[in-house]
């Protein structure tokens, strides 16, 4: 492998998605301060009803859950007396998107789909726990008591400034460093080495290259915005518009662990039903966005600024990024020798 080439793969990514990914930081640190998970509980906890579902599916959209607290707000949701069909919304909505995928998706993807994906995210958490609530609408006072012990799920007597400062560039940031750092390394190698339309060429348009994202994006652990590179690389590749949704949707919403949380906290029919919900929804907008015959280029036509020439503020973001990672997963290794 050129090294030369691909540490200039990564730093024109970087370039790409850091002064969206500062900026969404900054507004998930405020929503934290502003969402808590006690108002969560409030309005979720103790609700058996179809609002709960629609209430739930809202709140999962922007909410800057840290992937230590999206466990144990669920099964606090349970303990609280929330419904399988809120915790199903509520576990499909939140994971797909938040504040800071959606500022990414835009810079990456463009406009259309920075709108189109939390709506999709709203729906599918929506018809997953209308689904759960119809079929298994059932409830066993078998609270799974998990704690997280993470800075953001605690109570500090500390003022909202520094609530919002430490959540931005500390407690997001440690939560989906590792997996994002992972996902740019993964959207260089399929730029330098896979073939130009690999998947038309193998796959041909269509349900079968929405089949094999399932396939990679279930297991994956990836989070909603490192699956974006990925996803832009896939589209680079021959991948259809639709199919790379599928991936933003299948990717962050699952994972080996998040599938086995489930099953310890809805049981086993209503995470069958959740996990077919959002196979089924997430191939029919896919099938949905490719009739409507939308390309890259579309899209980020509505962005006449996408491929001007990296600037000194691009530089800067991606060195304060840069600067967050190693702060991240760098620094406290050596803290602890």
């Amino acid at each position: 492998m050129n090294m030369y080439n691909f540490i200039n793969e990564l730093w024109v990514l970087l370039n790409q998605i850091s002064p969206y990914l500062i900026f969404g930081f900054i507004f998930a640190g405020i929503l934290s301060v502003m969402i808590s998970q006690d108002f969560i509980e409030l309005h979720l906890g103790k609700k058996s009803g179809i609002l709960s579902v629609f209430k739930a599916a809202i709140l999962g959209i922007p909410l800057p859950l840290c992937s230590c607290s999206v466990i144990p707000v669920s099964a606090s949701l349970k303990k609280h007396g929330a419904s399988k069909a809120s915790i199903s919304s509520f576990l499909l909505s939140t994971p797909q998107t938040g504040v800071d995928s959606i500022l990414v998706t835009y810079g990456l993807l463009g406009p259309i789909v920075a709108i189109i994906r939390p709506i999709i995210a709203l729906i599918t958490g929506i018809i997953g726990g209308i689904s759960v609530h119809l079929i298994d609408n059932t409830y066993e006072d078998d609270s799974i008591k998990e704690e997280c012990k993470d800075h953001c799920c605690k109570h500090h007597e500390e003022s909202t400034l520094k609530k919002i400062f430490t959540y931005s560039f500390i407690t997001l940031p440690k939560d989906i460093a590792k997996p994002l750092v992972y996902g740019i390394i993964i959207a260089a190698l399929i730029n330098l080495f896979l073939p130009e339309d690999l998947f038309n060429s193998y796959l041909g348009d269509g349900i079968f290259q929405m089949i094999l994202m399932i396939i990679i994006g279930m297991p994956l652990y990836v989070c909603a915005t490192a699956s974006i590179p990925i996803a832009l690389a896939m589209i680079s590749k021959g991948a259809t518009i639709g199919a790379a949704l599928v991936f933003l949707m299948v990717g962050p919403a699952t994972n080996t662990t998040s599938i086995t949380t489930m099953l310890k906290i809805l049981g086993k029919k209503s995470t069958f039903i959740t996990l077919g919900v959002l196979i089924i929804t997430s191939l029919a907008f896919g099938l949905l966005i490719d009739n409507m015959s939308l390309t890259y280029n579309a899209l980020t036509n509505y962005m006449p600024h996408t491929h001007v020439h990296i600037s000194i503020y691009h530089n800067i973001c991606s060195m304060l990024f840069l600067g967050i990672i190693i702060n991240t997963l760098i620094l406290p290794k050596f803290a602890k020798k």
